[in-house]
């Protein structure tokens, strides 16, 4: 069986794996990136999204053979501890985090609506957050800072 290749973070990656294997398991446990993390399992709470190809995806219901080829990113893809993306900024400047197990999900589905829409309403934005699900209550600071976020990156 071939090794499944596509590029993880900007990196090439090829990993030995049963083609069936679900992305987020491989993610976790054979590479070493945690911040997807397993929620529902049926590809509707969005703690696990991904992008790829510049689209926000479930990882827990994806197969192996379905990414290869493909560019994904995750969280740690996003930015760095030196430089974070605007995003990570506006979330620490908005504190729109409160347990942390949703955000990363959340701030992959935000990066994807700003790549296809860097000027998103406030209507928008909620449209896209609400695939994540949240049960800290801390939507309207997470709208915010995907807002701020935005504006941040229209002047920059």
């Amino acid at each position: 069986m071939p090794a499944i290749q596509f590029q993880l973070n900007g990196a090439a990656m090829a990993v030995d794996v049963d083609p069936d294997q679900i992305l987020l398991d491989v993610l976790r446990s054979r590479l070493g990136v945690n911040s997807a993390h397993f929620g529902c399992g049926a590809g509707e709470c969005g703690a696990c999204y991904v992008m790829i190809d510049g689209r926000a995806m479930a990882s827990c219901d994806m197969p192996m053979w379905s990414v290869a080829g493909k560019d994904v990113i995750t969280v740690e893809g996003l930015g760095t501890v030196e430089q974070p993306h605007a995003l990570q900024r506006a979330f620490v400047c908005e504190q729109a985090m409160q347990c942390g197990y949703c955000v990363s999900g959340i701030l992959i589905s935000a990066a994807a609506l700003l790549k296809r829409n860097p000027s998103p309403t406030e209507a928008e934005v909620r449209a896209v957050l609400d695939c994540n699900l949240c049960r800290c209550g801390s939507h309207n600071r997470m709208v915010r800072a995907v807002l701020r976020a935005a504006s941040e990156m229209a002047t920059s």
